[in-house]
């Protein structure tokens, strides 16, 4: 995508992109994907999420990358920090979104590649993630060089009701 840019987002930024953030988290959900909601996920709940994560933001618990294609943001991923005295060396990367229409152009790997790069600057040299069994992210974090551990049977309840399992991988960062 040539005009893809990624930018870091802090608390503020997230009132400024509100409504685009809800419309992106209600585009991945609605569609199937396995990222703590049920569908049909409506405007409260995504607004009560983005408030809570603007907070761990502003505490630098966590950090929030943004990809725009020109002004339109297509896709966002997070980088949950590890806080404990022995476990700033890791992060776990959460919700890695892409809107619907805008996938299999490179946005989720652009997304990660620049996380990556964001964790090593901040000192994080393990990341950590899960995801659905099966799915459209699992074979990207493959190719991404994550290592699979393994699987939990029936770890997340989907919005058809049947329970999915997930998909526990690393990475070691240089």
């Amino acid at each position: 995508m040539a005009n893809l840019m990624i930018e870091s987002c802090t608390a503020d930024d997230i009132q400024e992109q509100h409504a685009a953030l809800i419309a992106l988290l209600q585009d991945a959900v609605n569609g199937g994907a396995s990222v703590s909601f049920i569908a049909p996920l409506d405007y409260d709940t995504a607004a009560d999420y983005w408030a809570k994560v603007a907070a761990e933001i502003a505490l630098g618990q966590r950090v929030l990358l943004l990809a725009f294609d020109g002004e339109q943001l297509v896709g966002s991923v997070q980088l949950a920090l590890a806080g404990q005295p022995n476990a700033r060396h890791r992060a776990e990367v959460q919700k890695l979104l892409v809107y619907s229409a805008s996938r299999r152009q490179g946005i989720g790997k652009a997304l990660m590649e620049a996380l990556e790069q964001a964790a090593q600057s901040l000192g994080r040299t393990l990341l950590v993630l899960d995801t659905q069994r099966s799915s459209p992210a699992e074979k990207l974090y493959t190719a991404l060089n994550y290592t699979r551990v393994g699987v939990i049977p029936e770890f997340a309840l989907s919005s058809t009701g049947t329970l999915e399992d997930t998909v526990i991988f690393y990475k070691m960062l240089d």
